[in-house]
């Protein structure tokens, strides 16, 4: 702002203009700063989302080893045959499906673990609100009172302008 002392004065233009310029500043501030935030927690929320989908698919996949471990042992306790009693091969599928479901189990919780961090983007809710606060106790400058004497001449200045006429065509 301009020194009151300096003896220049700003026009009205100068001053509109200058407060358009600092509140689309702000504005464009306020909006790189929420983008920051969003960015990361999206960046957080993604990471979370291809655990937990990997998480998934290794426990999808997983199912039909256990639908094996199942079959086997039932043929084992049925009295089949395999050649060597057949308990190591149940076992080997047991096994295998239990690593799988560890692995799930291992990477549901680095999802769950990213999905707990993303958070709202408080730095840019506390910046918006603190400039709605501001600009809530703005108020307006007071208008100078035209003389009454200036409005006469005004309406005495209208009155004698001529009057154009107009085609509707």
């Amino acid at each position: 702002m301009s020194d009151p002392y300096d003896g220049t004065e700003r026009s009205l233009g100068q001053l509109v203009a200058s407060a358009t310029a600092e509140m689309s500043a702000l504005v464009h501030d306020e909006l790189a700063l929420a983008k920051a935030e969003i960015r990361q927690d999206v960046k957080r929320g993604v990471i979370g989302s291809a655990a937990g989908i990997t998480a998934a698919v290794v426990l999808l996949f997983s199912l039909p080893m256990l639908s094996f471990a199942l079959a086997y042992a039932i043929n084992t306790w049925t009295g089949g045959h395999n050649g060597n009693g057949g308990w190591n091969l149940v076992w080997c599928f047991l096994l295998s499906f239990a690593a799988n479901v560890l692995l799930a189990v291992l990477l549901g919780v680095i999802a769950y673990a990213k999905f707990k961090k993303v958070k709202p983007p408080e730095k840019s809710i506390a910046s918006a609100k603190q400039t709605a606060a501001v600009i809530s106790t703005v108020k307006p400058h007071p208008r100078p009172e035209h003389s009454k004497e200036l409005d006469k001449a005004l309406d005495k200045a209208l009155d004698k302008a001529p009057t154009v006429a107009r085609s509707s065509v």
